[in-house]
């Protein structure tokens, strides 16, 4: 099948209004300030909330 008109730019960018893309929304830990995600563990210093703190991995080098 083939359309019956061409879409024109116009109609074409209103349907595709929607597609960009939206950069993560990053927050502050509280403890090293570092940017990280929200409600997810600090890639720094293993902060998540008021008392849990994740151990981190060692780095071998």
């Amino acid at each position: 099948m083939v359309p019956v008109a061409k879409t024109s730019k116009a109609r074409k960018n209103k349907r595709r209004s929607h597609h960009a893309l939206t950069r993560p929304n990053l927050v502050a830990c509280p403890k090293c300030g570092i940017a990280k995600l929200p409600h997810a563990s600090c890639e720094n210093c293993g902060y998540v909330s008021g008392s849990v703190a994740l151990p981190l991995k060692e780095q071998e080098s």
